[in-house]
């Protein structure tokens, strides 16, 4: 009886412990509050915030989920971005999963906006949950790597809420497209692979004066994906970016490259978690 009892307040006092260190979520958060209400922009624009369970300070990460800017939700169970998010806050980094509107029922530039609102939500509110305003990180997969180095590389998009490019603690992505994205392009009625780099392109505002980038792709990536990324950084390089890292991870494909970072042992997680930190310590 005695055994039994020892091993039932064992076995509570571990869900307790378990308990008191998992990661606090806060839910459908509006980071455009000046939408109208029952309409698109006020439907998609919320955004989900996991923070460690512990701790103040912390360094944030805005995520955004890949879906060709065309479809994904940052409440669906079977996503990726989810799983991310808990990862990282378990290690002591904040994860901001926005939701952002959608072609067809957008075009450009609407869901680059929201990209930005949502990053600039983040460095005006993560305080009162705890963390730095100063650490505040930018990065996604696919389509969601285009939004995160369109806001961190046009300096336009951050002007209209009094931000600036030196707001971007810095920028972590994974396989993001390089050139003016094929969703665009079809908006505009090109081919999916005529490719262009213009004002929609983050290839278009390469300088050296841009926030430390960390660009991930896969050794079996999509076509053209990692050729992309490849170019982006020598580009970055050329023009004297004094902080551009990349990371090959190999054995991946497009979807498992971005998935992965939802385990803490996956090379492209521990990748953006050193990026993170190496970067916090100076900012």
């Amino acid at each position: 009886m005695r055994a039994w009892i020892f091993a039932l307040v064992s076995s509570v006092s571990c869900l307790l412990a378990a308990d008191a260190v998992s990661p606090k979520i806060y839910k459908d958060l509006s980071y455009r509050p000046e939408a109208v209400p029952q309409t698109y922009e006020a439907e998609r624009c919320k955004l989900n915030l996991v923070t460690p369970a512990e701790g103040k300070g912390f360094a944030t990460y805005v995520w955004f989920y890949g879906g060709s800017l065309k479809a994904g939700s940052k409440d669906v169970a079977s996503e990726y971005c989810i799983a991310i998010a808990e990862a990282f806050a378990r290690e002591g980094v904040a994860v901001v999963t926005p939701d952002y509107r959608l072609n067809p029922k957008v075009t450009y530039p609407a869901y680059v906006d929201d990209a930005a609102a949502a990053f600039a939500w983040t460095v005006r509110n993560i305080a009162q949950y705890g963390g730095n305003p100063h650490k505040v990180f930018i990065g996604g997969h696919s389509a969601g790597g285009y939004l995160a180095m369109m806001v961190g590389f046009d300096e336009k998009l951050l002007a209209p809420f009094n931000l600036s490019l030196s707001d971007v603690a810095g920028i972590a992505q994974v396989s993001g497209q390089v050139f003016t994205h094929y969703t665009v392009r079809e908006e505009r009625g090109l081919k999916r692979y005529q490719t262009i780099a213009d004002e929609a392109a983050p290839a278009f505002y390469v300088k050296r004066t841009l926030p430390p980038i960390l660009s991930i792709y896969a050794d079996n990536d999509m076509i053209g994906r990692a050729e992309e990324n490849q170019y982006l950084i020598a580009m970055l390089k050329s023009a004297g970016h004094p902080a551009t890292s990349s990371l090959r991870v190999s054995e991946r494909d497009h979807a498992s490259v971005g998935h992965g970072l939802r385990q803490s042992d996956d090379p492209a997680h521990r990748a953006v978690l050193n990026f993170i930190q190496k970067i916090s310590e100076i900012r």
